[in-house]
């Protein structure tokens, strides 16, 4: 008796556009979409198992089914697996989503400071860092850090006809600013004594 193994045709083609369309939404910068995109992988990843199993067969237990009619159980154990690991992660994503919204009021992952920077001295095609076998002046790379406009120190607000306006963080959000001032005072005096 020959089993057929060859996989259909239509899960090929769910799983190609589970992948594809998860791995598009992972690369977005909003936390909800990648939360959808890993969703979508792992179900892509999930049918992929599942098709690697072959066709099915009987329970995989000797002495019940014949040893060549039976289900390999790997790809089960493994789909299981991927299903726990998956869950775990997308509550994971829904608590930084829900964190991100609740203190910037929209769930989108901002750029790095430090990435912006590279970005702008690799346009500009300067070095990053001091060279000390040329006599190419290099602006110094804190200054350079703080003239990046950093998205955390103020909120867009629509604020009535005027439509989305920026406002400082400390104004939106005074008890934000009575606990940030206390630790930025402390964290200014410290890198003065050094």
């Amino acid at each position: 008796m020959s089993v057929d193994m060859s996989p259909s045709i239509a899960l090929v083609v769910t799983i190609g556009v589970l992948v594809a369309a998860g791995v598009y939404l992972v690369l977005e910068r909003s936390l909800t979409r990648i939360i959808v995109g890993i969703v979508l992988l792992g179900n892509g990843v999930n049918l992929l198992l599942l098709v690697s199993g072959g066709a099915a067969g009987g329970a995989p237990i000797i002495g019940l089914t014949p040893e060549d009619e039976m289900t390999d159980p790997l790809p089960e154990a493994l789909i299981l697996t991927a299903i726990v690991i998956t869950l775990g992660m997308t509550a994971f994503l829904l608590a930084l989503a829900y964190r991100s919204w609740q203190l910037h009021g929209h769930d989108e992952v901002q750029d790095d400071v430090e990435d912006r920077r590279i970005a702008y001295l690799a346009a500009r095609d300067e070095l990053a860092f001091a060279d000390t076998d040329t006599e190419t002046v290099v602006p110094d790379l804190e200054e350079e850090a703080h003239e990046v406009r950093d998205e955390t120190e103020s909120l867009l607000l629509l604020v009535g006809e005027e439509g989305l306006v920026d406002v400082p963080v400390e104004a939106a959000r005074p008890e934000a600013s009575e606990g940030g001032s206390e630790q930025a005072s402390d964290g200014g005096t410290e890198g003065e004594d050094r």
